[in-house]
């Protein structure tokens, strides 16, 4: 009576591993235009911050959808990623993976994965969030694009230090701006 329920435990633990794959950006226009001499090779934005918020996450809260409604209930349109910290009990991250025009993203996710969030940093722009997160178990440190799917263990917590919501950041990480 024990074998087959072991057996079924492990099949189910077989089937929700770790899984890749790889996802090409559509296309666009300005993917073989050179860049534009008028586009400086770097620029600043300056400004202070008007406040540091902390956000406290609880077990088997998805990381990303909370973080975008904790931005929205306190109504963040700009922001700086400073940190992160906490443990997930799954993940899912994408990195770039080619060096050409169109991008390809390399999307990681394992539903059964504990790990330690070591770093979170990235930006709130315009009420989108565009964050990278690194996480580490004893083999590896690893990380990427924070995705659906990352669901907290113990707790997570981030903090943002909030910008001024007329600062323009629309060219930060728009990849045409070239």
């Amino acid at each position: 009576m024990r074998i087959p329920i072991v057996l079924a435990c492990a099949l189910s633990l077989c089937f929700a591993q770790q899984t890749r794959h790889e996802v090409t950006n559509p296309p666009s226009a300005a993917d073989h235009k050179p860049n534009n001499p008028e586009v400086p090779e770097a620029y600043a934005v300056s400004s202070q911050f008007e406040r540091v918020v902390i956000f406290r996450f609880k077990y088997q809260a998805d990381l990303l959808a909370g973080l975008q409604d904790v931005i929205k209930q306190n109504h963040i349109q700009n922001a700086v990623i400073l940190s992160g910290a906490g443990s997930v009990i799954s993940y899912q991250v994408h990195q770039v993976s080619n060096r050409d025009f169109p991008s390809r993203n390399m999307f990681e996710q394992d539903p059964t994965a504990p790990a330690d969030l070591i770093s979170m940093n990235g930006f709130v722009m315009n009420g989108r969030i565009h964050a990278h997160m690194t996480l580490a178990n004893p083999e590896k440190a690893f990380g990427g694009h924070l995705e659906p799917g990352t669901k907290v263990f113990t707790f997570a917590i981030v903090a943002v230090g909030v910008l001024p919501d007329s600062l323009d950041l629309t060219k930060l990480d728009n990849k045409n701006y070239r």
